[in-house]
């Protein structure tokens, strides 16, 4: 089945931020990634738990801060790629579901040597954070998807009308933020994704 996830971020929320995330963890085949880049480390582990508590563990996968999730017992992680590849074995080993950032064919090679779960891959579609930089594109994801076998994951300018042209290219999901973020109501811009054919088995 097809996924989605969803990136956080909090001051583009127009609503109470748990509680959008509260509703966002009750869709189907939706997971959410912790984002808060502005938050040091022991501001973000405080979030974190609170949005774990509320969303429970299988929904929420955090970023960047190895150290939130070994202390949060919480084995779902994203990082960037340099710090994917800098991690020790035991650490590696602690995570059942470790992924990274993708911005090249060549990082999916080396994702796939050392073991990564899921990369996600971007930016695809032009979008307002990647201001001034040429979307990479479909095609793109397509030599990703060559060099790596794992989970793969699209973002960047991801829409409900756009999203079956990354499954087309091979990616298993797509990663959502401004949308989920800044939509009137959740359940209605996650609709919009079943209306385009997204988690049609045959697209």
């Amino acid at each position: 089945m097809s996924e989605i996830i969803c990136v956080t971020n909090r001051s583009l929320c127009k609503t109470d931020f748990l509680s959008r995330l509260e509703e966002i963890s009750h869709l189907d085949n939706v997971k959410i990634i912790l984002r808060e880049k502005e938050l040091d480390e022991k501001s973000y582990t405080a979030l974190a738990y609170k949005v774990i508590e509320l969303c429970g563990k299988d929904r929420i996968i955090l970023n960047r801060f190895t150290g939130s999730a070994l202390t949060l017992n919480h084995k779902a992680l994203q990082l960037p790629m340099k710090e994917f590849l800098s991690l020790g074995e035991g650490e590696r080993r602690f995570f059942n579901f470790l992924g990274a950032s993708c911005h090249s064919a060549e990082e999916g090679t080396e994702a796939e040597k050392n073991g990564c779960d899921f990369l996600i891959a971007g930016h695809i579609f032009e979008t307002d954070c990647k201001k001034g930089l040429a979307p990479r594109g479909t095609e793109f994801l397509k030599r990703v998807r060559e060099n790596y076998s794992g989970k793969l994951y699209a973002i960047g300018g991801i829409s409900p009308e756009n999203a079956v042209l990354c499954k087309t290219a091979g990616a298993q999901g797509v990663c959502v933020m401004s949308g989920f973020m800044t939509c009137e109501n959740v359940f209605g811009f996650y609709e919009k994704f079943k209306k385009a054919g997204y988690f049609n088995e045959n697209r």
